[in-house]
Protein backbone atom coordinates (compact mmCIF):
# COMPACT_ATOMS: atom_id res chain seq x y z
CA UNK A 1 0.00 0.00 0.00
CA UNK A 2 0.86 3.54 -1.20
CA UNK A 3 1.18 6.22 1.85
CA UNK A 4 -2.11 7.74 1.00
CA UNK A 5 -4.06 4.69 1.28
CA UNK A 6 -2.57 3.99 4.85
CA UNK A 7 -3.70 7.37 5.79
CA UNK A 8 -7.44 6.76 4.14
CA UNK A 9 -7.55 3.66 6.21
CA UNK A 10 -6.13 5.34 9.55
CA UNK A 11 -8.74 8.36 8.68
CA UNK A 12 -11.63 5.68 8.39
CA UNK A 13 -10.50 4.22 11.54
CA UNK A 14 -10.74 7.25 13.49
CA UNK A 15 -14.15 8.51 11.85
CA UNK A 16 -15.65 4.75 12.57
CA UNK A 17 -14.35 4.98 16.56
CA UNK A 18 -16.43 8.31 16.69
CA UNK A 19 -19.91 7.18 15.04
CA UNK A 20 -19.51 4.08 17.70
CA UNK A 21 -19.42 7.09 20.26
CA UNK A 22 -22.41 8.03 18.98
CA UNK A 23 -21.43 11.65 17.20
CA UNK A 24 -22.09 12.56 13.82
CA UNK A 25 -19.31 12.93 11.80
CA UNK A 26 -19.55 15.45 8.89
CA UNK A 27 -17.08 15.37 5.45
CA UNK A 28 -15.79 17.90 3.74
CA UNK A 29 -16.58 17.97 -0.53
CA UNK A 30 -13.53 16.93 -1.77
CA UNK A 31 -10.05 17.20 -0.82
CA UNK A 32 -9.39 21.15 0.12
CA UNK A 33 -9.77 22.13 3.46
CA UNK A 34 -6.95 21.91 6.09
CA UNK A 35 -9.08 19.30 8.26
CA UNK A 36 -10.29 15.73 7.46
CA UNK A 37 -13.77 16.05 8.91
CA UNK A 38 -15.91 17.84 11.92
CA UNK A 39 -17.72 16.09 14.64
CA UNK A 40 -20.59 17.49 16.41
CA UNK A 41 -21.00 17.36 20.37
CA UNK A 42 -23.12 18.81 22.11
CA UNK A 43 -24.55 20.68 19.24
CA UNK A 44 -20.44 22.26 18.62
CA UNK A 45 -18.45 21.29 16.14
CA UNK A 46 -14.64 20.57 16.42
CA UNK A 47 -12.54 20.38 13.25
CA UNK A 48 -10.33 17.09 13.50
CA UNK A 49 -6.75 16.23 11.46
CA UNK A 50 -6.14 12.79 11.38
CA UNK A 51 -2.60 11.40 11.38
CA UNK A 52 -0.99 7.57 10.73
CA UNK A 53 1.35 6.73 13.90
CA UNK A 54 3.88 5.13 13.94
CA UNK A 55 5.46 3.05 16.92
CA UNK A 56 9.40 3.45 18.03
CA UNK A 57 10.93 3.63 21.64
CA UNK A 58 7.98 3.00 23.53
CA UNK A 59 6.06 5.68 21.71
CA UNK A 60 3.71 7.04 18.92
CA UNK A 61 4.60 9.34 16.79
CA UNK A 62 2.96 11.30 13.97
CA UNK A 63 3.45 14.82 11.82
CA UNK A 64 1.80 17.55 12.77
CA UNK A 65 2.76 19.68 9.41
CA UNK A 66 1.56 19.24 6.07
CA UNK A 67 3.73 18.44 3.11
CA UNK A 68 3.57 19.80 -0.40
CA UNK A 69 5.74 20.40 -3.44
CA UNK A 70 6.20 24.32 -5.15
CA UNK A 71 8.55 25.19 -7.15
CA UNK A 72 10.70 21.82 -6.72
CA UNK A 73 10.84 22.44 -2.80
CA UNK A 74 9.57 20.57 -0.17
CA UNK A 75 7.25 22.98 1.89
CA UNK A 76 5.87 22.20 5.41
CA UNK A 77 2.92 23.93 6.69
CA UNK A 78 2.29 23.10 10.37
CA UNK A 79 -1.39 23.54 11.86
CA UNK A 80 -3.30 26.17 13.81
CA UNK A 81 -6.03 27.14 15.89
CA UNK A 82 -7.67 28.45 13.33
CA UNK A 83 -6.87 25.41 11.25
CA UNK A 84 -8.29 22.66 13.31
CA UNK A 85 -8.72 21.77 17.03
CA UNK A 86 -7.42 18.77 17.23
CA UNK A 87 -5.49 15.61 15.84
CA UNK A 88 -6.42 12.37 15.69
CA UNK A 89 -4.48 9.06 15.28
CA UNK A 90 -4.93 5.48 16.33
CA UNK A 91 -2.47 2.63 17.60
CA UNK A 92 -3.96 -1.05 18.36
CA UNK A 93 -7.51 -0.25 17.88
CA UNK A 94 -7.37 2.75 20.40
CA UNK A 95 -8.00 6.28 18.78
CA UNK A 96 -6.10 9.24 20.39
CA UNK A 97 -7.67 12.73 20.34
CA UNK A 98 -4.95 15.63 20.85
CA UNK A 99 -5.56 19.33 20.72
CA UNK A 100 -3.78 21.46 18.05
CA UNK A 101 -2.19 23.50 20.68
CA UNK A 102 -0.44 20.91 22.42
CA UNK A 103 1.67 19.95 18.73
CA UNK A 104 4.06 22.40 18.28
CA UNK A 105 6.94 22.00 15.87
CA UNK A 106 6.43 19.13 13.53
CA UNK A 107 6.41 16.15 15.15
CA UNK A 108 4.11 15.10 18.18
CA UNK A 109 4.24 12.05 20.53
CA UNK A 110 2.50 9.67 22.68
CA UNK A 111 4.17 7.58 25.22
CA UNK A 112 3.21 4.31 26.61
CA UNK A 113 6.76 3.89 28.33
CA UNK A 114 8.95 5.78 30.56
CA UNK A 115 11.62 7.71 29.04
CA UNK A 116 15.46 5.90 29.01
CA UNK A 117 16.64 8.85 30.98
CA UNK A 118 13.86 8.67 33.17
CA UNK A 119 12.63 12.71 32.03
CA UNK A 120 8.94 13.22 33.04
CA UNK A 121 9.27 17.06 31.80
CA UNK A 122 7.03 17.67 28.85
CA UNK A 123 6.34 14.34 28.34
CA UNK A 124 2.62 13.53 26.76
CA UNK A 125 1.22 10.22 28.36
CA UNK A 126 -0.68 8.09 25.69
CA UNK A 127 -3.66 7.32 28.25
CA UNK A 128 -4.28 11.13 28.70
CA UNK A 129 -5.29 11.36 25.44
CA UNK A 130 -7.78 8.17 24.52
CA UNK A 131 -10.35 9.74 22.45
CA UNK A 132 -13.16 8.86 25.39
CA UNK A 133 -11.24 10.58 28.55
CA UNK A 134 -11.16 13.55 26.13
CA UNK A 135 -14.43 13.50 24.98
CA UNK A 136 -15.77 13.73 28.57
CA UNK A 137 -13.65 17.07 28.67
CA UNK A 138 -16.03 18.24 25.53
CA UNK A 139 -19.54 16.71 26.66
Amino acid sequence: MNSKQIGNITEVEVMLAFLKQGFNVLSPYGDCERYDFVIEINNKFYKIQVKTSHLEDGKISFNTASTHYSDGKCIHDTYTKEDIDYFATTYENQVYLIPVEECGGRLKSLRFEPTKNGQTRNVSWAKDYKLEEVIKTLS
